[in-house]
Order: structure tokens, then C-alpha cells, then sequence
């Protein structure tokens, strides 16, 4: 193991130019996995990191009220994979260079895979209008939150006031959805969007977003795919931030920073393969694992090396629960 002045000098070491090739060989890595693949869903979403120092580009965030940088992940939402982090500095709005680096991914995979059927999801901040002409440049589909405005309240004034009543008459939570096509000053056109208007007995619950997935009504495209959002996209980044320590950026140089995302997200992406070890195997209870557990039942485990002239000789204690698991495992 090299020491830590040897690991900083290291993460030092690299230029704009080689972060940037470090970025295309991790977006032809996830490229490359897509062989079998005819659709995939792309989820988007930012976190932020608090930064308690003079790095570079650390910088104050209204909206979070705190000094820190902002990461912005790409995720596959079928298989979890990264397919692309990104270290943003900390003023960055959540649609920071986003469709800049949206637009490459989908070269990249376009290049290799004409065909494929490529779908947006991500919240109201990813909503602007550089993202709306992509979709139609690019024959996307997607779904997306939208932040509530002044015209959006009108548009849903009717039926707010309906459920409340609802639910002040009958005393049960209610929901109601409702489809308006809907232009913002700029966007190109109007896009076809939903709201969910509903009671929740602590007040009213309402959420707007747009689509263009074909046949399928507003409750479907909430229920049945935008909310699985949440698990495949903001706990995978509760996995990559507390588990793998994507949050520890605090060298001085953004770039350096930016490796160590890198990094995180590398170590991420090697747990994602033990866990499709693990879901081999016949431990029901392993396969619900989070990254923490795997690290704490699996690999911090004592044992006995020996070495001999031919062999490598790992024992595992006799009392070790999970033996069973980590034989399969490395026999797989």
C-alpha cells in the first residue's frame, strides 16, 4: 500500500486533459457493457458535498446554505451502474452542464448502438430548455419533474380545491391526476405535462411533471416508473456518498477532487459487481445488502495466511458466519 504523502502526489498529478480521458474511457466501459441490451433508462440527480476548507471552486450554495461542491451522477436504472460522475463546483444551479454531458453519452452510445431505446428520468431541477430540443434531436423519451410556478398553480387550482373538500368531507386521503399540454417562455414547444394534486391530512401534496412516453396515462408513468427513481438513483448516490466516501474531497486542487469522485465512484462500481455474485448465491439475506454490509460481513473478516513455495493458503476462522457465502462466491 503507498503511503498518503505517495497517494496525494498521485492524485495530484493529473491535468484537465487527463481527468478528461479518465471520463471517456469510464463512458466506453459502461458503452461496452450494453451488448444485450435494447432500452435503458438514464437517471439523473445531484448531491451535494459540504467542504470545510479552502479547496478550489468550493463555493457557497443558496439553495443548500453551505459551502460545498456539487456532484452530479448518471446512473443506469436497471443495473446501477455509474455511467458517468461528475464533480461540479459548489454555485452550480442542478442543470449545470448537464445537457453538454447528457449529449455525449448519448453519441457515444448512439454510435454504437443505433437502435437503442434511450429514457430520461430526473427531478424538476434537470427541467430546462436546452434538455427539451435534446429529447427532439435525439428521439428521447423521458419523464421529468417540473418546479411549480404561478401558471402551473392555476392550471391545478380547480382540482386542488376539489380534493380538499374530498378529504374534509369524507376524512380519507384522495388523489387526483390530471394532463395539460404546458410551454414555458422557452422552451422550443409544448410538452405534454402532468400533475398529482393530492391530500395527505397534513395539506396538500402536489407534484407536476412532463413526458412523452407513448401510452400510458399520468398515474402509470408516476407510479410505475418515475418514483422508482428513488431507489435507483438517490439511494445508489447514499451508497456511492457514505459508503464509498465520495464525500471526502478535501484536497486542495478541484481536480484532484474530481479523481477522487472518480475513485469513489470506481470502488462503487466493484461492490456492484460482488453484489451480482452475491445475488448467485442461496443467501437470501445477502442479497439485501447495502455496501456498508458487504464491507462489514465479507471483506473486513480475520483470518490466517500462509505462503508456501507454490501456494497461497487464505483460512478462514472456524467460527466465520458467512463461509458458506464467501466460498461461493470466489468459486463462481
Amino acid at each position: 500500500m503507498a503511503s498518503q504523502p505517495t497517494i496525494s502526489r498521485f492524485e495530484n498529478s493529473f491535468d484537465k486533459q487527463a481527468v478528461f480521458k479518465f471520463c471517456d474511457a469510464w463512458l466506453y466501459k459502461y458503452v461496452s457493457s450494453l451488448s444485450d441490451r435494447k432500452r435503458i433508462v438514464i437517471d439523473v440527480d445531484s448531491t451535494d458535498d459540504p467542504t470545510h476548507g479552502s479547496q478550489q471552486l468550493s463555493m457557497f450554495n443558496g439553495y443548500y446554505s453551505q459551502f460545498m461542491y456539487n456532484e452530479l451522477f448518471f446512473h443506469d436504472g436497471k443495473t446501477g451502474q455509474i455511467i458517468l460522475p461528475v464533480l461540479r463546483p459548489g454555485n452550480s444551479h442542478s442543470n449545470k452542464w448537464y445537457v453538454s454531458i447528457l449529449k455525449r453519452i448519448i453519441i457515444k452510445i448512439r454510435e454504437s448502438h443505433p437502435e437503442m431505446e434511450i429514457i430520461i428520468r430526473s427531478d424538476s431541477g434537470f427541467s430546462c430548455a436546452p434538455f427539451y430540443q435534446l429529447v427532439d434531436d435525439f428521439d428521447l423519451l423521458y419523464v421529468t419533474g417540473i418546479a411549480s410556478n404561478e401558471v402551473l398553480k392555476r392550471k391545478v387550482s380547480w382540482s386542488k380545491n376539489a380534493v380538499k373538500k374530498m378529504y374534509l368531507d369524507q376524512g380519507e386521503k384522495h388523489q387526483h391526476f390530471m394532463s395539460f399540454t404546458y410551454k414555458a417562455k422557452s422552451w422550443h414547444k409544448p410538452q405534454q405535462c402532468y400533475s398529482k394534486v393530492e391530500s395527505t391530512g397534513l395539506g396538500m401534496n402536489i407534484r407536476h411533471f412532463s413526458s412523452n412516453l407513448p401510452q400510458k396515462d399520468a398515474r402509470e408513468i408516476y407510479f410505475d416508473f418515475y418514483v422508482k427513481r428513488g431507489d435507483s438513483s438517490e439511494n445508489r448516490i447514499k451508497e456511492v456518498k457514505n459508503m464509498c466516501f465520495s464525500d471526502r474531497l478535501s484536497n486542495h486542487s478541484f481536480l484532484a477532487n474530481f479523481f477522487r469522485l472518480m475513485m469513489s465512484s470506481l470502488a462503487y462500481e466493484m461492490f456492484l459487481l460482488l453484489k451480482q455474485k452475491i445475488k448467485k448465491t442461496r443467501f437470501e439475506v445477502a442479497k439485501k445488502w447495502l455496501i456498508s454490509s458487504i464491507r462489514t460481513y465479507l471483506l473486513k473478516v480475520g483470518a490466517t495466511i500462509k505462503i508456501t513455495k507454490r501456494r497461497i493458503y487464505y483460512q478462514l476462522s472456524k467460527s466465520f458466519v458467512y463461509k458458506g457465502l464467501f466460498r461461493e462466491i470466489i468459486t463462481q
